[in-house]
């Protein structure tokens, strides 16, 4: 089905202060992934391989780079990036390099990011939202979802998936019925009741978004936490208006922190393959990773593993090297690295430039987890 009227709304503003020193030089949507690309190339591409004509940027941190990235990879390559209060200076040819941006309004939550963005987000042309995050890794098709949505009448689908229940406790968890209709949604619950949890990807009916997201602002300041989780849904619910859940069977993961990110890289080292690497967005290399068996391990265009360095179960990035009798075991080599002679990464990464001697087991060198 053609998704010409349907907007997408990409949250893009979070610190990333989960992410320890990975985000000390780059805003989280930027941070390397799966030896290919970025965080961010994820929602883009799905929303450009499903023929959504329009993805609305809504960013806060280091804004400049991840403009300038999706410049380069993405705008009008399959969808247009619509860069907001920015658009028309990105587009002038007047942004001077390096250049700082005029700053946004604050923002509270992410329904503070569709409010301070409603004139992009609701202009006329969109049917539906769809509302995306910028650290979300998945290869999808929305079409068979808005589908659904429209078939059913929904106000609002929202993707939902099982996972370990460890984990739920960083999510948003989800009751629903016999028609999937959901019932409840708590965000990250103290003590999780079910393994059910919000892929936090979603649809909403433009005009009742809106609608919602007005009646929230005439709460005032403190009269809500300005949150599509916390708020917006649990309004619908209780309102009863129409949610629905739309399962998701693929891999999906949600990189909210350290622990998350080398957990998820691994899990691609599974074999079948939950993302074969042919279907990775490529914005690192214009080549795609090859998974070399006898080393268990994703190995980006470019990247070289020499006589003598011994490499197991990891995803050396392009980019980065490996000296000599260096050892790499379970881990994340990102791009600009340098593993020397010597050195032993053993269940950790190596950050972005960073030069690494010694022996290094774990994340704990990383900061939070």
């Amino acid at each position: 089905m053609t998704l010409q009227d349907v907007r997408a709304a990409l949250l893009a503003g979070g610190l990333g202060e989960r992410m320890g020193r990975l985000t000390d030089a780059m805003c989280k949507p930027l941070v390397p992934y799966a030896a290919s690309c970025r965080l961010v190339d994820f929602s883009v591409a799905n929303a450009a391989r499903s023929g959504v004509p329009e993805v609305v940027l809504l960013s806060l941190h280091r804004e400049r780079d991840l403009i300038d990235h999706l410049t380069s990879h993405w705008d009008g390559r399959g969808v247009r990036v619509n860069f907001g209060p920015h658009d028309e200076l990105v587009r002038s040819g007047d942004l001077a390099a390096g250049a700082p941006l005029p700053p946004r309004p604050a923002e509270s939550g992410t329904a503070d990011a569709l409010l301070n963005n409603a004139e992009y987000l609701f202009a006329p042309g969109a049917r539906d939202v769809l509302v995306q995050h910028a650290d979300h890794v998945y290869v999808f098709d929305y079409g068979p979802m808005v589908a659904a949505h429209r078939a059913a009448g929904a106000d609002a689908t929202i993707g939902v998936q099982r996972i370990e229940r460890r984990f739920v406790h960083l999510f948003g968890m989800v009751d629903v019925d016999a028609d999937l209709r959901v019932r409840r949604l708590v965000e990250k619950p103290a003590e999780p009741t079910s393994d059910l949890v919000f892929t936090a990807f979603c649809l909403f009916r433009a005009d009742v978004l809106e609608e919602v997201l007005t009646s929230l602002a005439a709460l005032g300041e403190n009269g809500w936490r300005h949150d599509i989780s916390r708020d917006v849904l649990p309004v619908m619910i209780g309102e009863g208006r129409r949610v629905l859940a739309h399962p998701i069977s693929g891999y999906w993961a949600d990189i909210g922190t350290v622990e998350r990110y080398h957990l998820e890289q691994m899990r691609l080292l599974d074999r079948p393959f939950p993302l074969p690497p042919e279907t990775l967005p490529r914005t690192l290399a214009d080549a795609p990773p090859r998974f070399v068996p006898h080393l268990r391990s994703l190995v980006g265009a470019g990247a070289d593993v020499p006589p003598g360095a011994v490499v197991r179960s990891s995803l050396l990035y392009p980019g980065c090297v490996l000296e000599p009798g260096a050892e790499v075991d379970r881990s994340v080599v990102l791009p600009g690295a340098r593993v020397r002679a010597g050195a032993r990464l053993s269940g950790a990464v190596a950050a972005v430039g960073e030069d690494v001697t010694g022996t290094r087991t774990g994340l704990a060198d990383l900061g939070p987890a």
